[in-house]
């Protein structure tokens, strides 16, 4: 007995309150997980993928997806700094135009814009970006198939989620011997708000347009069987092999 009078508890009942206390808080997180998809990580649980830095094999492709802190392995062939929260055109000798940053809200209108009024007309678009909004990065892809415009990555330089289907979109596609392509899941929604379970659709819709658009480019739609196994929080790095297999370089490219 307590002071109080009441029963002591036993040892036991108190190391099972403290696990059930814990299971509720983990329950609360991931609660707030569903909630907003792909921004919460609880260290410590599950597989934890190696850093970007680390060197890619086959069969030893997933890595950690923190672009503000990982870099490809390979040294850049120029180190871009911190790339732009949007993207951003700028020219890199006659015809050929970089476009770095992230992929945002309304990029794909402004840059299809920008293109119109640049001089000489763009025939090269050199890519580098973390990637970002999907729709976005259709709608300029399309624009540069139509336009006869071709997408490069550099040697040591990356297009990762977004990008990859953004470089997709080239009339014709280059990549260097080290150029990092890398895809992971997406999420689709417009309201991040939701739970999951009301996601779904947005989610299919989503996945079902990607794959659409992949076959119009010209690109096996089975890529998208890394990207849908691929967690937000991680990359699948494409090796060069499969870059051809997949479509995604042109003849010569």
């Amino acid at each position: 007995m307590s002071e109080t009078g009441a029963p002591r508890r036993p040892p036991v009942a108190r190391v099972l309150a403290a696990a059930l206390a814990l299971q509720v808080v983990i329950g609360a997180l991931l609660v707030l997980g569903d909630l907003e998809p792909g921004r919460l990580a609880l260290p410590g649980l599950g597989p934890d993928a190696p850093r970007l830095s680390e060197p890619v094999s086959p069969g030893d492709q997933r890595r950690r997806f923190r672009p503000d802190r990982d870099l490809p392995a390979t040294r850049p062939a120029r180190d871009p700094g911190a790339l732009p929260p949007r993207l951003a055109l700028t020219p890199i000798e006659g015809a050929t135009y970089r476009l770095e940053g992230a992929i945002a809200a309304g990029d794909a209108g402004r840059i299809i814009e920008r293109l119109a009024e640049v001089s000489p007309r763009p025939d090269w678009l050199v890519l580098q970006s973390p990637g970002g909004a999907v729709d976005e990065a259709l709608a300029l892809g399309r624009h540069l198939r139509r336009a006869g415009i071709g997408t490069r990555i550099l040697a040591g330089e990356y297009c990762h989620s977004a990008c990859p289907w953004l470089f997709a979109g080239g009339a014709a596609r280059e990549a260097g011997p080290d150029a990092i392509l890398g895809v992971h899941q997406h999420y689709f929604g417009k309201n991040v708000m939701l739970p999951a379970a009301f996601a779904v659709e947005d989610i299919q819709t989503g996945q079902g347009m990607l794959m659409a658009y992949l076959d119009e480019m010209g690109i096996d739609p089975l890529v998208m069987r890394h990207a849908l196994v691929t967690p937000p929080d991680e990359i699948y790095v494409l090796l060069p092999a499969e870059l051809r297999a997949y479509g995604f370089i042109t003849e010569g490219g």
